[in-house]
């Protein structure tokens, strides 16, 4: 039986670690802009040299 009060201490504490983090992560800056990095990979690719000189023969 004491040991589900030790289990329960251990919960909140787990809990509270959570917490911390993740309040930690939302006043550093973590969340701030959640679109331009899913967007950021679409525009990865760079231009090569042989797409400029087919650009320039259109």
């Amino acid at each position: 039986m004491s040991s589900i009060f030790v289990l329960i201490i251990l919960g909140f504490i787990v809990a509270a670690a959570f917490l911390a983090a993740c309040i930690w992560a939302i006043r550093s800056g973590q969340f701030e802009d959640a679109y331009t990095p899913a967007m950021r990979i679409l525009f990865d690719d760079k231009i090569t040299s042989t797409e400029k000189t087919d650009s320039q023969h259109d």
